[in-house]
């Protein structure tokens, strides 16, 4: 394909190329795919760290709560919105490209936050911030797919899953650690010289963008559609997960994504150069493994939640809760990356999601029963996150490898979507759960409610892999 560019992208600066040792190294990919890690770390740590700044913010601002959690929901908001858009725009401009210039924008936008005058600012600032995480988040699993080696492909996007997660798990305790000693104001300055550093290793290390998707005319209407449904439909599941706004207005918010989703699919099958082909979401691969993507994180992040509330409602402190549930991010990230050696080597992606599936239900069954002071409450969460761990990345290899190459872009904002979904409705589960009751159910530590929805979440993410196998 002519990698000149042409149309809307005519005035856009060329990709690098790796230098030649890298490219000739034997190692190459495996380089290029840390790469990708510590970017999708780095995105998900700041999307869960800022938790820890909430009542900093209230002291020195003099504002309320309701107020304050628009620094996280704009960051939310902002990613989900247009996560597919920068994903299309990587298969067209270049991934490497979009990735750096992502690195670029998230360092400059954490300084702004860092020195933001008030509220108002800083949560403008977060908008800009979200944006260049959405670049990072958008490309992580299409440079992951074209990276790694097709027999190596599974064992990467593990690597790139298990980053994502370790991310989100460390946020809420370093976090802590930096409020308690030097400021929340650090919380966004540690992002400028992490975001130096992987931009110069970005540069040496990525491969420019081979494949690239057509893209003489941008699909602005397509792109407004969905991200208004996206936004939308996020930001009416949040008013169910503990966002200060009233519930009839996360009703009016779902109608809207319903009716957006609806203008979305009609403008796409007009369109001559659309944002995501249609016939990309109709291969059962694709939209099923959508489905098992999302299940999988409301998985996830439900226990993430709600384990440290219930265990600090018996007494338990901070650092011995989170030190517990390390045990999930940890076995996930163990058996994302080590896998290969867990399982037997002729398995297929299929045998092994379903095997995932069924490790993550064991896990929530084992919570169910388990106790705060239980000594078999670690155990359960490891086995929890070692199912999660199976399961991610097989899906996803599953997924990947049925989106063509020069749309791997479009498909990998099309994962980190459902991802975000699936977070958001994981911590709704928990939020209704509190609302609902005291949250500790039969002195277990997941009680009743959640653990039924979150099994069959982790059900749905098995027969998931059974359609898109077929």
């Amino acid at each position: 394909m002519d990698d000149r560019p042409t149309g809307w992208r005519t005035r856009i600066p060329r990709e690098r190329a790796r230098p030649r040792w890298v490219r000739e190294s034997p190692v190459s990919w495996q380089l290029a795919v840390l790469t990708v890690c510590f970017g999708g770390f780095m995105s998900q740590l700041d999307a869960s760290i800022v938790t820890l700044t909430y009542p900093s913010l209230e002291r020195e601002f003099g504002e309320r709560l309701a107020a304050v959690q628009w620094v996280s929901l704009v960051y939310m908001l902002v990613t989900a919105a247009v996560l597919v858009a920068v994903g299309h725009v990587s298969d067209v401009l270049g991934r490497k490209l979009v990735y750096l210039h992502g690195f670029g924008l998230f360092a400059l936008s954490s300084a702004a936050c860092s020195l933001a005058p008030d509220l108002t600012t800083l949560v403008c600032f977060r908008g800009v911030q979200a944006l260049g995480a959405a670049m990072l988040a958008g490309n992580s699993v299409a440079l992951v797919s074209l990276v790694a080696p097709r027999e190596k492909l599974r064992t990467a996007l593990g690597m790139q899953a298990g980053g994502q997660a370790l991310g989100l798990a460390v946020g809420p305790t370093l976090g802590g650690v930096l409020v308690s000693t030097v400021g929340w104001r650090w919380v966004f300055w540690i992002n400028v010289p992490v975001g130096v550093l992987a931009t110069l290793l970005g540069r040496y290390l990525l491969p420019r963008t081979v494949e690239r998707a057509g893209g003489a005319r941008f699909d602005l209407r397509g792109t407004v559609w969905l991200a208004v449904a996206s936004a939308a439909l996020l930001g009416g599941v949040s008013v169910f997960s503990g966002t200060p706004l009233p519930v009839w207005s996360g009703v009016v918010l779902l109608a809207v994504s319903a009716a957006a989703f609806r203008g979305f699919a009609r403008r796409e099958a007009r369109a001559p150069e659309p944002l995501v082909p249609l016939s990309l979401l109709g291969d059962r691969r694709v939209g099923w493994g959508l489905v098992g993507a999302l299940a999988g994180y409301l998985v996830l992040f439900g226990p993430l939640v709600l384990v440290p509330l219930v265990l600090t409602r018996y007494g338990e402190s901070e650092m011995r809760a989170g030190l517990l549930l390390g045990a999930l991010p940890a076995a996930f990230a163990l058996a994302s990356n080590l896998q290969e050696h867990l399982l037997p080597r002729r398995w297929d992606g299929r045998r092994r999601a379903l095997t995932g599936a069924a490790l993550s239900m064991a896990g929530l069954l084992g919570l169910a029963f388990a106790t705060p002071v239980d000594r078999w409450l670690i155990c359960w969460l490891a086995v929890l996150g070692l199912g999660l761990g199976l399961f991610t990345p097989s899906n996803n290899e599953t997924l990947m490898r049925a989106v063509p190459r020069e749309l791997s872009g479009t498909g990998g904002g099309l994962v980190n979507t459902a991802r975000a979904l699936g977070t958001a409705l994981g911590i709704a589960v928990v939020t209704l759960t509190l609302e609902l009751g005291d949250g500790r159910g039969a002195g277990s530590v997941l009680p009743p409610l959640p653990v039924l929805t979150l099994a069959a979440a982790a059900a749905l993410a098995g027969a998931a892999t059974l359609r898109a196998g077929r």
